[in-house]
């Protein structure tokens, strides 16, 4: 939904709903859509000679990564982030903060962790090029990367940083707004005092109509808002802080920029580990760009203005300078190639 000028968050994380906190996610629906895209391009691979793997083998690798991307992104997200899930237990399901996936849900940088092991795995147990392993690795990966932060979009989750002063008169169209900061420390304090007898008769009328007398004030107008009651987000819309789009510079970014990098690369044969190290100084310097967006994750280690995500990300640069001066300096036979066969002879 949209105000006059920002856009305002009214998204259903859900895409489909069975009772009120259980249904099918657009989160987890993301990362599906993502494998089986990501594993019909590595079939597409296998069976067009672009890879030594067969059918058989490249099922169980991309079983193999998955599984990867799947436990090194959460507990990633865990270690790096919210370490007391490690230790959180409740009585209702599932019982683990660590399996608690609504909570936070995963990390690229712990997703990326993840899969290089399960390459590093298999390729020792299947006697294949752990390089080129890497290789196809990364050619899929931005495709549920960048599904992945759309999903956060969704879920409203990882919030832009605020607009300039003067910007939040007149916010531009591509700004985003998020009734959700109605619950934060000190929104009420800054209202007018009759811009809060304003959002108090919009929320008593609702309250009125809805039986939701019980709720407080911040809860009625933020469920009014996600229920698509466009007067009441209109009334709202004025208050609220005009942001970044995160969610989509790093949808851009980390999902078609990514993978318009690695794609080119490897639209001729390349000595496995070209396309792995492209696929980490290219992420790594994208990351650290796009970071600049985003509001940083609360108590999380940081030094001055370089947050966790910018450090991984100079990691990962490093690792992607080391993989491509190895690649180049090997003798291996160059691999792959993404033009049709007969342009690569």
């Amino acid at each position: 939904m949209t105000s006059l000028a920002s856009i305002v968050h009214t998204c259903d994380p859900f895409a489909l709903k069975f009772t009120d906190t259980f249904g099918v996610r657009w989160y987890g629906l993301s990362y599906a859509i993502g494998m089986l895209l990501g594993w019909s391009v590595l079939r597409w691979m296998s069976s067009t000679g672009r890879s030594p793997l067969n059918k058989i083998q490249i099922d169980n690798f991309a079983t193999a990564i998955i599984l990867g991307l799947l436990v090194g992104g959460r507990v990633g997200h865990v270690a790096f982030y919210e370490p007391h899930l490690f230790t959180h237990f409740s009585s209702s399901f599932p019982f683990w903060g660590l399996l608690e996936i609504h909570r936070g849900g995963m990390s690229s940088h712990g997703g990326i962790i993840g899969i290089a092991i399960a390459c590093i795995w298999f390729g020792r147990r299947n006697n294949v090029s752990i390089l080129h392993l890497g290789d196809l690795a990364c050619l899929v990966a931005p495709i549920g990367v960048g599904l992945g932060r759309l999903a956060n979009w969704v879920n409203g989750e990882l919030w832009g940083k605020p607009l300039d002063v003067a910007s939040q008169q007149a916010p531009p169209w591509w700004s985003v707004k998020y009734p959700a900061e109605m619950f934060e420390p000190g929104f009420w304090q800054r209202l007018k005092p009759e811009e809060l007898d304003g959002l108090k008769k919009a929320a008593s009328a609702i309250a009125v109509r809805t039986g939701d007398a019980a709720k407080d004030l911040p809860q009625i107008l933020h469920d009014a808002c996600y229920a698509g009651n466009q007067q009441i987000i209109d009334v709202v819309a004025p208050f609220l802080t005009a942001r970044y789009p995160s969610n989509f510079i790093q949808a851009f970014t980390d999902g078609v920029v990514l993978l318009a990098a690695v794609a080119i690369v490897w639209l001729r044969p390349r000595k496995p580990g070209t396309i792995f190290g492209t696929f980490f100084l290219t992420y790594g310097i994208l990351r650290v760009f796009s970071e600049q967006f985003r509001v940083p994750d609360p108590d999380i280690f940081t030094v001055g203005p370089v947050t966790l995500p910018m450090i991984l990300s100079g990691a990962m640069v490093a690792v992607g300078v080391g993989a491509i001066t190895f690649a180049a300096r090997s003798s291996a036979t160059p691999l792959g190639g993404l033009l049709p066969r007969s342009s690569t002879t």
